[in-house]
């Protein structure tokens, strides 16, 4: 998978609000959704005054100065570092087959359905993935579902997926703080695995940052392999 298809994919199942060409850059409208959706891109070389002209665009929109890092950006890198940026969250893509991860689950421990039942939400809730990045979900245009897990006969856990390209891309996987480290997020990832599979994705691929050791040793335990990375530069530390 090269890195193109890998963001590219990114960002269909998890799109901004709106999108922006100045110069090189790409500002992304976030609207609150999260990192992914309001970091600026780089194509090709960039000035001093064109990050000037995207930190004005980004301001504009009452979102706070922020750059994804992608493989191949080390020139942007540096100069985002002579401007007093710092590095946030550095993030692993993992992916691996779907066939190497779809499993039905046990009985009743999870199942997809599109939309997402207001338990989830609930879910979602609780664990910090509010409305705005629900949001995001709704507006993807990509194939597309939810999961629900559940554990001792209670709802359990929430997640989110879509599919472009091929690869199968899960977003706002959430355990409930009382079913962790009880098998609800394995359930949950077999069952959107045979989802993905169904749809005909060859790939199913999750993002977790470098200093989440739990996340990436569930995905590890699944198969998924690191096939990328990634980082943000702000001006201060930052979650959006």
């Amino acid at each position: 998978m090269t890195p193109a298809r890998l963001f590219a994919a990114q960002e269909a199942t998890w799109p901004p609000a709106a999108k922006t060409r100045l110069g090189p850059v790409t500002i992304r409208e976030g609207q609150g959704g999260g990192q992914r959706v309001s970091a600026a891109t780089v194509e090709g070389p960039v000035s001093e005054g064109d990050i000037t002209a995207a930190e004005v665009a980004m301001a504009r929109l009452g979102q706070v100065p922020l750059f994804m890092i992608r493989p191949g950006d080390e020139a942007l890198d540096e100069v985002l570092d002579a401007r007093g940026y710092r590095v946030v969250d550095p993030v692993c893509v993992l992916a691996a087959p779907v066939e190497t991860v779809a499993q039905e689950p046990p009985p009743v421990t999870a199942f997809t359905v599109w939309q997402p039942l207001a338990i989830m939400e609930e879910i979602w809730d609780a664990c910090g993935i509010g409305p705005a990045r629900r949001a995001v979900m709704a507006r993807s245009t990509a194939p597309k579902t939810a999961v629900l897990g559940r554990q001792s006969d209670r709802p359990a856990g929430a997640g989110f997926a879509a599919i472009h390209d091929g690869l199968c891309y899960v977003h706002a996987l959430a355990v409930a703080d009382s079913h962790r480290r009880k098998g609800t997020a394995i359930n949950m990832m077999r069952a959107l695995a045979v989802w993905a599979q169904d749809q005909g994705a060859s790939e199913i691929v999750a993002l977790v940052t470098e200093d989440n050791a739990p996340a990436r040793a569930l995905y590890a335990s699944l198969g998924l392999q690191n096939v990328g990375h990634y980082h943000y530069r702000a001006k201060e530390p930052h979650k959006v």
